[in-house]
């Protein structure tokens, strides 16, 4: 079983792959941005292709939400 890799791992190219992201949500909609995100993920959840290593990318990304329900402990 391959652990999920929490290390910042980009590089220098981390700002320009911040940008591109920021940039690729430019004139959406909040749904079409909501769309981005969701191809987004699951592009990159088949890049990786190990369904252990994307569960724990998962409980790592819902556990950093302030709430449970992702309100922000308002909800």
């Amino acid at each position: 079983m391959t652990a999920l890799n929490t290390e910042f791992n980009l590089g220098p190219a981390g700002d320009d792959v911040y940008s591109a992201l920021i940039a690729a949500h430019e004139g959406l909609s909040e749904e079409a941005s909501a769309r981005l995100n969701v191809r987004l993920v699951l592009l990159l959840a088949n890049q990786v292709g190990d369904p252990e290593v994307i569960r724990q990318a998962i409980a790592a990304a819902r556990a950093g939400l302030a709430g449970a329900d992702g309100t922000g402990g308002k909800g």
